[in-house]
């Protein structure tokens, strides 16, 4: 069976990650059960070039085609951001999921409601060979002052998705499979996947 990487640290994404892509034919396996300690700078200037450099790293690291994303929260009111910020948006250093929330929500305040918003995400496959390919998915929303749900990490509990009247953390992993930016992304590159993972 032809091994996928997954290229990510994030146990939230590598658990949505698996759940996405376990209906294919392939062994899907993590940067920990390769014991792969390798740090890949997040310095490009667009989600695309982030995925990328990610996906080639530890392709190439691993030996493995490989799958990386890079993904973000963009608000209209703030101009798109946080955006390709999404990671890093808050004062603190090395801050919580909750700090960025937090952040996010003061810089809105001054803003009138409603605060259209959409989650987009950019996943690249890369070969150890050097061959990238690249799918996109977009889920639209709003933002809401009140955190809701147990579920998702992130933004998730204050982003509203556009026709639920729920937010992403309150959806079942399924539901959010179905509709997440990451599940559209994903969705888009399963046929890549079957050609690349041979």
């Amino acid at each position: 069976m032809p091994k996928l990487l997954i290229g990510t640290r994030n146990p939230g994404k590598v658990a949505e990650f698996r759940a996405l892509l376990a209906d294919l034919d392939i062994e899907l396996v993590s940067l920990a059960d390769l014991d792969l300690d390798l740090v890949v700078r997040e310095v490009g200037a667009t989600y695309q070039e982030n995925a990328a450099l990610k996906a080639k790293a530890y392709a190439l690291a691993s030996g493995l085609t490989a799958l990386a994303d890079d993904s973000g929260l963009e608000v209209d009111a703030l101009d798109g951001a946080p955006g390709l910020y999404s990671s890093r948006y808050a004062p603190q250093v090395n801050p919580t999921d909750a700090d960025r929330r937090a952040h996010l929500l003061k810089n809105l305040v001054e803003h009138p409601r409603p605060w259209p918003a959409r989650f987009r995400c950019v996943v690249a496959l890369a070969t150890p060979g050097g061959d990238c390919r690249f799918s996109e998915g977009i889920c639209p929303g709003e933002i809401i002052p009140e955190e809701r749900g147990d579920f998702g990490f992130g933004y998730d509990p204050i982003f509203l998705v556009a026709g639920t009247g729920r937010t992403m953390a309150e959806l079942p992993m399924d539901e959010k499979n179905r509709l997440s930016h990451r599940a559209r992304a994903v969705k888009a590159a399963a046929p890549l996947l079957k050609r690349m993972c041979r």
